[in-house]
């Protein structure tokens, strides 16, 4: 394939990831489309980190612009610095990708921050605000041997926002793929990218 209709390609697909990057990662924010617990600070710290928006979104959205651009540009030495730079910003969306990518899978991993109840603070406690199923003690001896991920009877815990864990579960494992996707475009720009610096585009020939 040319380095100009393969640009034209990556650069678009690129686009719309980095805009559902973003998309996703505000609506961690938001917990079931509620602002008030994003006012009274109880949003994870994961989510607060938000990910896909610097990460999986306004670093791949930098790179996109210029590739979409560059698939555009005819051959010439202006289009070998568009390929060059082109390689620059992609390693830069390769990296903001590879980042949301850690850090969501730590937030997966981890569990969402909710109100629930917490059998070590023993009976005639009321209800607090923490990680259950990062400390899984507090869903009984026997959680600590299984992943929260697989058994879905144990998200009932979380009392308050409401289906926090079915919110917070899809929307980081949409993140966790649209960073791979990501990854994987922006690795195929880098490649493209350095045939075009070293070879031009074969656009038109």
């Amino acid at each position: 394939m040319c380095v100009g209709k393969c640009s034209r390609i990556v650069g678009p697909c690129l686009l719309v990831l980095g805009t559902l990057s973003v998309a996703a990662s505000i609506l961690l924010l938001f917990p079931g489309g509620a602002s008030k617990y994003l006012r009274e600070g109880h949003i994870g710290s994961h989510a607060r980190a938000v990910p896909g928006l610097w990460g999986g979104g306004i670093a791949v959205l930098l790179a996109a612009t210029h590739v979409t651009a560059l698939g555009w540009r005819r051959s010439g030495c202006s289009a070998r610095h568009s390929a060059f730079l082109s390689v620059v910003l992609s390693k830069l969306a390769l990296l903001g990708a590879a980042a949301c990518f850690v850090l969501c899978g730590v937030g997966l991993t981890n569990g969402p921050l909710c109100l629930h109840n917490s059998t070590a603070l023993g009976p005639g406690h009321s209800a607090r605000w923490g990680y259950p199923f990062l400390d899984a003690t507090d869903l009984g001896p026997d959680a600590r041997t299984e992943n929260y991920l697989y058994n879905r009877r144990s998200w009932s815990v979380c009392l308050e926002p409401q289906g926090i864990v079915t919110w917070h579960v899809v929307l980081f494992s949409l993140l966790l793929l649209i960073s791979v996707a990501e990854m994987v475009l922006a690795l195929l720009q880098i490649l493209n990218g350095c045939l075009g610096c070293l070879c031009g585009f074969c656009d038109g020939k």
